[in-house]
C-alpha cells in the first residue's frame, strides 16, 4: 500500500513540474489611466459667495448681521422675479436669544410673519420660521449652542 502511495505522489509531482524555463519578466496588462472631462474644484469661489465677509448683494437693511457677530460665508444669488437666495453663517458670544431677535425684528418690520418650525430641531439652540408674499419669500433661521459660541445659520429667498 505504501509503494502505490508513493507512486501516485511521484505522478502527482511530476505533473506539476514543467522542463520550461519560468517567467522572470512581469507582464503589464494596466488599464490606461482615466483623466478627468472637468474640473471638479474651481481656484475662485462663485461670485455670488463670500468667506469671512457679505456677498456682493447681501441685502443688510432686511437681513443684517447681528451686532459683534463675525462672518463666515455668505452668499446672495439674484433669481427670477427680482428675489435673491441668500444665506448667512455667523459665529457669535451672544446669547441665542439674542441672534434671533437680531434677525426676527427687521424681518417682522418688513412684513415677515414668524411661525414656530415645523419640527423643531432638539440640537438647536434656537430656530425661527419667517414668510411673507404667500410664501414665496421665507427665512429659515438655526442656531447652535457649543462651547459658548454661537453659531447661527440662515438661508432664504427675498425681495430686498
Amino acid at each position: 500500500m505504501a509503494a502505490l502511495g508513493l507512486a501516485l505522489l511521484g505522478v502527482t509531482l511530476s505533473a506539476c513540474a514543467t522542463s520550461a524555463p519560468a517567467n522572470l519578466v512581469a507582464t503589464t496588462d494596466a488599464a490606461p489611466t482615466p483623466t478627468a472631462s472637468e474640473q471638479l474644484l474651481t481656484d475662485q469661489p462663485a461670485p455670488d459667495t463670500a468667506t469671512g465677509k457679505l456677498a456682493a448683494g447681501f441685502p443688510t437693511q432686511l437681513i443684517p448681521v447681528p451686532e459683534g457677530s463675525e462672518i463666515l460665508v455668505s452668499s446672495a444669488t439674484p433669481q427670477a422675479g427680482g428675489t435673491v437666495q441668500v444665506s448667512l453663517n455667523v459665529r457669535s458670544t451672544q446669547d441665542a436669544a439674542g441672534l434671533l431677535a437680531a434677525i426676527r425684528a427687521p424681518l417682522l418690520a418688513a412684513g415677515f410673519t414668524e411661525s414656530p418650525p415645523a419640527q423643531p430641531d432638539p440640537s438647536l439652540a434656537a430656530q425661527g420660521s419667517f414668510v411673507r408674499s404667500g410664501g414665496t419669500e421665507f427665512v429659515l433661521v438655526g442656531i447652535l449652542d457649543r462651547d459658548g459660541q454661537r453659531t447661527l445659520t440662515l438661508g432664504g429667498t427675498v425681495k430686498p
